[in-house]
This record gives structure tokens, sequence and C-alpha cells, in this order.
């Protein structure tokens, strides 16, 4: 079968659209999951932290912050795993590729070297039921050598992350933003079998389904050769295209704004959107201040499907208000077209959203 030829501009409205981001707003948080597989999970918080601000970028005024929490702790129709929250429905194919995960050689050799301690935690966790990393006492044999200085002396949270990758032990809610942690055969209990290779397989179609097109042999984007082959126009790429998603292109609701947090699971595939959209996006977060040139943690705006600018802003606590820094608008030497005023005023709308959204006051810097 011939490879299916993709304009660029197609192609990029393949992307808007499986990524819930064109006019058409999904219904609730669980729809959103559903569809864009992953809701990072992050405390970086100088708007709201990701897995407030993903859903509302999609849903817009009907989101609020609590619906969150039901759909994780009272209705069971999301969970965290793996630093994201994942639609219930995607948890017997996760928990297959858990089951049968092989460490690394040097985190296997960790393991080996605490057999006693790996059995520690789960007997605590045996006998008195979710417990949160604090509620564990750290018996190891070995510590971690912590080069990179993500953990601290203190090895039981390393010794969670590891048996949750094998689905040893899960997450069962949060109690402000500690994990609160249970026995895999409790978290994961009732669940369908999945064969490994299967499992998969319906894995890389799942991550398609929420790429709607992606590069063939991506580590970005994983989907192995789930749908169908595609060609874009002026790439030089193989490509895998959603089926599903190519059937719909005609049905298209338009484009809207977005403003997107800097975790937001649409941004992770750098290749993709520098090859697609043309938008180099570098996080400034880790950067020296004197070399950040958009901001801290600045928003990348789309409007329809073009990256137009990046939003500098804040919200101050003290003074309950979200304090806009800077719209740097992308142009020329991005190549980028430049914002005409009804789409300049379209992003400051949205801007002005946001903030009544949060509940607080806009202030735009040299306006006060």
């Amino acid at each position: 079968m011939s490879a299916v030829a993709l304009s660029r501009g197609d192609a990029r409205r393949l992307a808007v659209r499986a990524q819930l981001l064109d006019a058409a707003r999904p219904g609730d948080i669980v729809e959103v999951a559903e569809q864009i597989g992953a809701i990072k999970i992050d405390p970086t918080a100088t708007i709201s932290p990701s897995e407030q601000t993903i859903p509302w970028s999609r849903i817009g005024w009907a989101y609020e912050a609590g619906q969150l929490r039901k759909a994780v702790e009272d209705d069971r129709a999301l969970f965290e795993y793996d630093g994201h929250f994942h639609a219930a429905s995607r948890m017997p194919a996760l928990v297959a590729r858990m089951r049968g995960r092989v460490f690394r050689a040097r985190a296997a050799e960790w393991m080996a070297a605490n057999e006693h301690f790996r059995a520690d935690v789960l007997a605590r966790l045996r006998a008195e039921g979710p417990l949160p990393a604090a509620g564990i006492p750290d018996t190891s044999q070995v510590a971690h050598t912590n080069e990179s200085g993500w953990y601290g002396s203190n090895q039981v949270p390393r010794m969670l992350e590891l048996l949750s990758s094998l689905g040893e032990v899960g997450i069962v809610r949060r109690e402000g933003r500690q994990r609160v942690w249970d026995l895999g055969e409790r978290v994961y209990r009732g669940i369908p079998e999945r064969e490994y290779d299967a499992a998969g397989a319906e894995l890389e179609g799942l991550r398609l389904q929420a790429a709607g097109i992606a590069r063939q042999k991506s580590p970005w984007t994983p989907v192995g050769m789930a749908g169908e082959a595609a060609t874009v126009e002026g790439s030089a790429w193989k490509w895998r295209v959603d089926p599903e998603a190519l059937a719909s292109l005609e049905d298209d609701p338009g484009g809207r704004v977005a403003i997107l947090n800097p975790y937001d699971g649409f941004l992770f595939d750098r290749p993709r959107l520098k090859e697609l959209f043309g938008f180099d996006f570098v996080l400034e977060q880790f950067k020296p201040k004197a070399q950040r040139v958009y901001g801290y943690f600045a928003h990348p705006i789309l409007v329809g499907d073009r990256f137009v600018g990046l939003l500098d802003a804040q919200l101050d606590k003290k003074k309950e208000n979200l304090v806009v820094t800077a719209v740097h608008e992308l142009g020329p030497l991005e190549a980028v077209d430049p914002l005409d005023p009804e789409e300049r005023e379209m992003v400051d709308a949205e801007i002005r959203d946001l903030a009544e959204w949060l509940g607080v006051p806009l202030v735009v810097a040299g306006e006060r």
C-alpha cells in the first residue's frame, strides 16, 4: 500500500486535533486523558501546575481543579504512574509492560544488593496499607550513588520508584504533593491480562492516536508500525498517521488560541515540533537568568496550527494577581508570520480568560 501524501498544513492540523487543541473542546478531564494519553504532573507552578493547566488548555471554562481529584480518587477513571495521570482504560497494557520490565545493569545491581530492603518495603505496605514514603523506614543495605542530585539520602523514594516501574507498588492518591503508595496487587487488582508484546503494540497505537502523526522511528513518540505510512510535503522523514484522525480530517472545526504549559505533552517531541511547525522550543527554566530570552517558564502560544509566541507570566500569590511580564511574539527570524490585530486580540482574550479561570485580576507589567 502506498504512503498517504499529506500537505504540511494537513499534518499540523492532524497533530493539533489529536491533542484536542482545535475549536471543538472536549467535555471533561477523562475525555482529555483518553485522547492525549497522559497528563504530566509537575510542581512548577509559575501560573498553575501542569496537571491543571493541561486540562484547562483543552476544556477551558468548564474545567475546575477539583475535577482531577474526583476522577483519580473517587471515580478511579484516572490513575497516576510515572509522573503522569493516565486514563484507567490504559491500565491493563501499562501494567503488562511494567511486569515484563527488565532493569538495566546499574538498577538491577542496586535492587539485588537491597533484596532485604525491598522485602521490608513490601511487607510494611502489606501490613499497614497505603503509606507515603515518609511512613516507610529506610532499611537499605546499599545506598544509591546520587550523581544527579534527584534523590536525597533516604533510599525509600528510589525503592518505591523502581518497584512502581515493575508494578509491585502503585500510587493510590496524593496528600498535598506527597504520593501515597500501596501494593500493586491491590492498586491494579481485577484488570484484564495482556500479553507483553501485544500490550506494547496497543500502546504504540494509543501513542499514535495521541499524536495524530509521528515519525516512524522516533525515540520521543515511539509508535512502531502503528497506523498507516505517510509522507509530508517538504519533509524527508517517514511518518505514521492515525487512520481515524485521517478519516475525520475533512470535518474541520477550525482553530483557536491555546496557551500551553511548557510540560504539555504536545511539546514533548521537540524534533517533530520543529519539523512540522518550525517551532524550536527551548525551556529556559534551567538556563542562567542572564541567558534567558523568553523567561523562566514561558508558556508557548498556539493560534490555529501556528506557534506565534510565548507568554512570560507569573501568579503573584501574595498580591493575588496574574502578572504578565511579556508576550513575546515570534516572527520572520523564526519563520513565523506575525500576528495580525485580530489574532493579537484573540491572544489577549485567552490571557484574560486564564486570569479569570485562576480567579485573580490581570496585571500587565508597565501598566500597573
